[in-house]
């Protein structure tokens, strides 16, 4: 009997120390919530923030709200209530969540932004983005480079512009860094607005949406262009991009004596990088994710162990109520001649997806 007492004793033991190294890494729980899967980008995001926050010992709780703003609400409420560590949220609308937030502070959670800065709360610890006046500042120059291969002899160039979501506080950074290079070639009439449609109040497009934006550029079209020809347009988004495409692609161009105007993007999703190598999209703005995700986990992992997250910026992001302290990430412009080293070569797309 003392030797089966024992040995029991040995097996309970054993299993004991099969099982310390699992509780060691259950370093807590982090609630992530996201916009929606209809992007492939926000699918991306996700899928990394889980595969790092569990390398690192973390539990990760990941909720898609599919752009439905209650939705998004509940689900935040729900992590709160089951108590997770940190949340971390990518907002449909930044606007909307200053009583979640505040819930989350007396509740002793920390709120990382995530891509999307949150406004009017003084609960959002930190932000983790990318430099998004930058993205447009490359959204812009690309746009102007490609006109300058496509129609060196023309001018002005007749472009149209497009803007993102009224309610993304991101959207308006892009606008305003493409408009920081566009402005100047407006004023001295290398650039014509042919619609004369400028301003986010006037070209922003609700949730980001693709269809939207191919029924404006159709509008465009049949009320602007009967008589002249679309050399360019500042597209903010790959989803966008691909919509204005189908819009162009519908009257003719790309075909024929009709050269495609220049059409830029942002995201480098799969259909977009396969438009530029078809010649159709000229650019996209690559943002790898991965290192957003490894950004916000360095961030997590530093609240949640005492430390200070690191941070690289600390004037850019007032959200209305504080200058949020940000970690800013460089993004890449990406066309076809270096789409191959950027997005393929870093594992960010596969040779056999294109």
């Amino acid at each position: 009997m003392k030797k089966i007492s024992a040995g029991l004793a040995a097996l309970a033991l054993g299993v004991g120390l099969a099982a310390a190294p699992a509780i060691a890494q259950d370093k807590g729980t982090i609630g992530i919530a996201m916009p929606t899967k209809s992007s492939a980008r926000w699918i991306s995001d996700g899928e990394s923030m889980v595969e790092q926050f569990e390398a690192a010992g973390y539990t990760a709780d990941l909720q898609y709200a599919e752009d439905d703003i209650p939705n998004q609400l509940n689900q935040i409420e729900n992590m709160i209530t089951k108590g997770v560590d940190v949340l971390v949220i990518a907002a449909i609308d930044g606007t909307t969540l200053s009583n979640a937030l505040e819930n989350a502070h007396f509740a002793g959670i920390k709120t990382i932004a995530y891509d999307r800065l949150i406004r009017d709360s003084e609960y959002v610890d930190y932000y983790a983005t990318f430099d998004n006046f930058k993205v447009g500042v490359l959204q812009a120059t690309s746009l102007v480079d490609g006109m300058k291969e496509r129609f060196p002899d023309v001018k002005p160039w007749n472009v149209e512009l497009f803007g993102g979501s009224p309610d993304d506080n991101n959207a308006y950074f892009f606008y305003n860094g493409g408009m920081s290079v566009l402005q100047p070639l407006i004023d001295d009439g290398t650039i014509n607005i042919v619609s004369g449609q400028m301003g986010m109040d006037t070209v922003g497009t609700l949730r980001w949406d693709g269809a939207v934006a191919q029924s404006r550029m159709d509008n465009l079209l049949s009320a602007h262009y009967t008589d002249a020809v679309v050399h360019g347009v500042l597209s903010p988004y790959d989803g966008l991009s691909i919509g204005i495409l189908s819009s162009l692609k519908g009257v003719g161009y790309g075909s024929g004596d009709l050269a495609m105007p220049i059409v830029s993007g942002q995201d480098a999703e799969l259909q977009s990088i396969k438009s530029i190598i078809a010649g159709e999209q000229y650019s996209t703005v690559f943002k790898d994710t991965r290192e957003l995700a490894r950004v916000t986990v360095g961030m997590v992992d530093a609240l949640l162990q005492g430390g200070e997250p690191e941070i690289n910026d600390t004037t850019t992001y007032d959200n209305g109520v504080k200058v949020v302290p940000s970690y800013l990430l460089e993004p890449v412009s990406v066309d076809g001649s270096n789409y191959e080293a950027i997005v393929i070569d870093s594992g960010y797309h596969s040779k056999d997806d294109l």
